[in-house]
């Protein structure tokens, strides 16, 4: 049980996942995220997970590409609930498809949600850790922030900007009492992943389509049994761990099997395209 927990995009998927779990466990919680429609269908759902009366469930509606409203937000949560002891970056969108064809927003945007909305959250929320002399952030990566993706151009190099935040500040959190992981889903059945579905280019769909697919439940628990454990790197799912305990071994691989993968759909659409 956490005295408060902050969770972005904590409406749906992963976070309202580990929000529920949290719940159950008898924490309160601040939700932050864009839609208010969503977050107070998000928090009457959650009211029936509490296990103790004095439990809070407060949600806020705000942009984690704008660092003023995530201040705002973050300052607000703690004036209501206090210090919070768990903060949860799991704020995230990802929108496929072929490099040449995206237009640059998407890239910014992405970034912009992606990174800089975990990098706001985390100096919003350190200094009052800090003070309290304890805390532990948890920044939710991607599976794609371990490998690159064909067709995920604009998403998994803002996963590996939050990979390489996270491990830039493992070592000098420690001296100030806060622990720091980072989490490295696989394919995870989320509203998130639908939307993803109606970009994807045909290549993607088959690199993707025999991977493991993890319901927004079990990352959820394997993220929190994680942070439990104070571990640093949390991989949900097998693929996950096997990634990356053998990366050096398994990316050149992987990278061959995608090639193989991309001739073929390319192949077919030229005997499409003959027919």
């Amino acid at each position: 049980m956490y005295k408060h927990a902050i969770i972005t995009g904590g409406s749906s998927g992963i976070g309202k996942a580990i929000a529920k779990l949290l719940v159950q466990s008898g924490s309160s919680i601040s939700i932050i995220a864009r839609t208010q429609t969503q977050l107070d269908s998000t928090k009457a759902e959650l009211e029936t997970f509490k296990t103790d009366p004095n439990q809070q469930i407060l949600v806020i509606s705000a942009d984690v590409s704008e660092r003023e409203q995530v201040e705002n937000a973050i300052a607000s949560a703690i004036i209501q609930l206090g210090v919070p002891d768990l903060l949860i970056t799991s704020a995230g969108i990802a929108h496929p498809g072929y490099f040449a064809e995206l237009p640059m927003a998407i890239f910014e945007q992405t970034m912009a949600i992606n990174y800089f909305g975990t990098l706001y959250c985390i100096k919003a929320v350190l200094p009052s850790m800090i003070q309290q002399g304890k805390g532990h952030i948890v920044v939710i990566s991607s599976g794609a922030g371990l490998i690159g993706l064909y067709g995920y151009t604009p998403y998994s190099p803002s996963k590996f900007a939050v990979r390489g935040l996270a491990e830039s500040l493992r070592a000098e959190l420690k001296t100030v009492g806060i622990h720091i992981s980072i989490v490295y889903p696989p394919d995870t059945d989320t509203p998130q992943l639908a939307a993803e579905n109606k970009t994807k280019p045909m290549e993607t769909k088959l690199i993707t389509q025999s991977a493991q697919i993890l319901t927004a439940e079990k990352v959820a628990f394997d993220s929190l049994l994680g942070v439990k454990r104070k571990v640093f790197v949390i991989t949900p799912g097998i693929e996950m761990s096997l990634l990356l305990r053998f990366h050096s071994l398994f990316v050149p691989i992987l990278q061959w099997y995608f090639d193989r993968v991309v001739w073929r759909s390319h192949n077919i659409k030229k005997r499409d395209n003959n027919v």
